[in-house]
């Protein structure tokens, strides 16, 4: 890091370094080996009646089995032909796809209006201080304002917890990834004479977190139910507790929490989950960079993250004031016991993390069952009373691992709750070139894994070893590396599980025959579970340009994509597939913007659903229960912008700083998204 007396230059890319140098089979040498042929998975699939409100077609798997085991700124509308669809119901995909664009707006098909809505800055509690577009907003501020950097969204009707579907009036969840410093700040972030200005890292992890925003529609208009007891923000200072076996762990332990059984914030949060009882789970993503152990010899549970070695992300650990709950971020020997310094403050971090919207006295909950790796979300199956819960979630990162929890104890939806989440079994996923695939357990109690842990040289101590070192676990257990794992979803009526492979470019092979060794566009997988903790699995899409094929599918201008990231099946069966290009493949590629699709499950067509403005990022997609109103979260406009040099103006407009925001879709004639 250069010492000197103007901005300071961060690292702000948002991606962790490869840290899995593990001899697993990539992903892609199981494409290879099945030549990517379309098999019978899922063949002679039937659209199959839906909810009565909606009268319509839904897809339906060949299978019946289920999952068991386990404010402004209007849009402007761009019209173009959508690929064919000679088998699927036209109330399924009923709109008029978008051809892929470029533009500083929100476009949207004919016949749809999508406006911006809570947008960095909003205020939301306290004194409600207003957004300031100089940048001029303190750390005190920032914390009563919607956080930056929207990411995962999910909308939960006010009557959600007594089986009501209020589509009228609820919460707004969201989570808050990062920030883009030359855009936070007036003049850019700064170190002077070695230090970070304090109320700037104050601002910054302020920015993080969640939001919890009570609104409601007044004569046909959403709004911020000002005052409301529900509005909140979560912030990466935050207090939180520790639950599940890494609670009370040694390697939990530190200054601020001896015991192990708390931490401070959450960081980095990318996707989201939404549990069977109405509670919210953000995904600590990407949070090693924030922090830095400068020992000669970093323990497992930093070097296998990618904990850096010279400075955090953001140089928080330098915040001029000296205070603890910045100091925590270095990570560093200084004291004689874990409990005299932070050492083990990465270790409370990669988890998933439980809020209850409805409560907000109370604390948010890191569910240490589910794994530390860098969450890009988590997905759950349908709940089915007597019987385990079941979820899923992918470690966003190079050659990294897709995970299975399942509960020890069953469901009962007057019971229910996150204690579900404490006591259970997580597997990771390997994909074998047959089409199958097994769910291998992380269990200390589990005689194969310990074997191959011992023949290994690998010791665990317990059961929170274990999870604290999920990926080297997985490493272990022989799972299949994946091209970044990102979003999943679960059919609401079959149980199929999709997830987004968002890119790779490091394959190492590329050759005429092997087109897709240097995956730069990316795909999307589903299985479907069978007995014993096995699946079948099929590639649904391979991104690309025009031209790509998979199978009997082939990509044209009306539906060509890359690097798809945002994943959710609504509950008519639509498939929305949102994208995360960066770089010349989002600049000057053939794709255009970032943008959001919809697909057919069934017949796999695909059409161009909405584009986002410059720079940015699409992600986060929910609806309200009548399907009428549509939330999707636009990240990171502007994202290459300067200080005072904007590559982005949305959504003020004009000369305005760009802010993330959400986007508030609907049907011009009052119907259902999508139809």
């Amino acid at each position: 890091m250069v010492d000197k007396n103007s901005p300071l230059v961060v690292d702000n890319s948002g991606e962790e370094p490869l840290s899995n140098f593990s001899e697993n089979r990539t992903f892609a040498s199981v494409l290879e080996a099945r030549q990517l042929q379309r098999r019978s998975f899922l063949k002679g699939s039937v659209h199959t009646a839906v909810a009565a409100f909606i009268g319509a077609g839904l897809v339906a798997c060949g299978s019946s089995s289920s999952n068991k085991n386990s404010s402004s700124s209007s849009s402007s509308s761009v019209s173009s032909s959508s690929s064919s669809s000679s088998a699927a119901p036209e109330v399924l995909l009923g709109f008029t796809g978008l051809a892929a664009g470029r533009g500083d707006s929100i476009q949207v098909p004919a016949g749809y209006t999508a406006t911006a809505f809570v947008p960095w800055g909003t205020p939301l509690t306290g004194s409600l201080p207003p957004f300031a577009d100089n940048g001029s907003n303190t750390g005190i501020e920032q914390e009563q304002q919607v956080g930056s950097h929207h990411d995962g969204i999910f909308f939960l009707a006010m009557d959600a917890n007594v089986g009501g579907n209020n589509s009228e009036e609820g919460l707004l969840v969201m989570n808050h990834e990062y920030f883009d410093p030359d855009v936070l700040h007036a003049n850019g972030p700064s170190l002077v004479n070695g230090k970070r200005p304090t109320d700037e890292v104050h601002k910054e992890v302020a920015t993080h977190g969640v939001s919890v925003i009570h609104i409601k529609r007044t004569s046909g208009e959403w709004r911020v139910v000002e005052g409301s007891v529900f509005n909140r923000r979560i912030t990466g200072a935050t207090p939180m507790e520790i639950r599940g076996p890494a609670m009370g762990s040694a390697k939990m332990a530190t200054k601020y929490s001896p015991s192990g059984t708390e931490t401070r914030g959450t960081l980095n949060n990318c996707g989201s989950g939404l549990t069977p009882w109405n509670t919210y789970l953000a995904a600590e993503e990407n949070w090693a960079g924030y922090f830095v152990n400068k020992d000669t010899t970093r323990p497992r549970e930093h070097a296998r993250y990618g904990v850096p070695s010279s400075n955090g992300r953001y140089s928080w650990e330098h915040a001029e004031s000296g205070e603890d709950v910045y100091v925590r971020f270095d990570a560093s020997t200084k004291g004689d016991h874990a409990h005299q310094d932070y050492r083990n403050e990465p270790n409370t971090f990669g988890w998933m993390v439980e809020i209850d919207p409805f409560r907000p006295e109370s604390k948010p909950q890191k569910r240490t069952s589910l794994g530390r790796f860098g969450h890009e979300g988590v997905v759950f199956a349908p709940a089915v009373e007597g019987e385990p819960v079941v979820c899923y979630s992918g470690d966003d990162a190079t050659y990294e691992y897709i995970y299975k929890f399942v509960s020890a104890d069953n469901y009962h939806a007057a019971t229910a709750g996150g204690h579900l989440l404490n006591h259970g079994v997580l597997y990771v996923a390997r994909f074998d070139e047959t089409g199958k695939g097994e769910w291998l357990p992380l269990d200390i109690n589990d005689s194969g894994f310990v074997a191959k842990a011992a023949a290994a040289g690998v010791t665990f101590a317990d059961q929170a070893d274990v999870l604290i070192n999920t990926r080297l676990a997985a490493d272990i257990q022989g799972a299949t590396k994946m091209d970044r794992p990102e979003w999943g979803t679960v059919h609401p009526q079959t149980g199929e599980v999709y997830f987004t492979l968002t890119n790779n470019s490091g394959r190492s092979t590329t050759d005429a025959a092997n087109p897709r060794t240097n995956n730069t566009t990316g795909h999307i997988i589903r299985w479907r579970e069978q007995a014993d903790h096995t699946f079948e699995w099929d590639i649904f899409l391979l991104g690309g340009d025009v031209g790509t094929s998979t199978g009997d599918v082939t990509l044209t201008e009306a539906n060509h994509f890359a690097s798809p990231d945002g994943l959710w099946i609504d509950p008519r069966g639509v498939l929305w597939i949102q994208t995360d290009m960066s770089g010349s493949q989002q600049n000057a590629g053939p794709f255009g913007n970032n943008q959001m699709l919809a697909a057919d499950p069934v017949t796999k067509e695909v059409r161009r659903f909405l584009i986002g403005p410059m720079d940015c990022e699409v992600t986060g997609v929910h609806t309200t229960p009548d399907l009428k109103t549509m939330f999707v979260n636009i990240q990171h406009p502007g994202d290459r912008s300067t200080p005072g040099n904007f590559t982005s103006h949305w959504p003020g407009g004009g000369t305005s700083r760009p802010r993330s925001a959400t986007v508030i879709v609907t049907k011009n004639d009052g119907g259902i998204i999508g139809t």
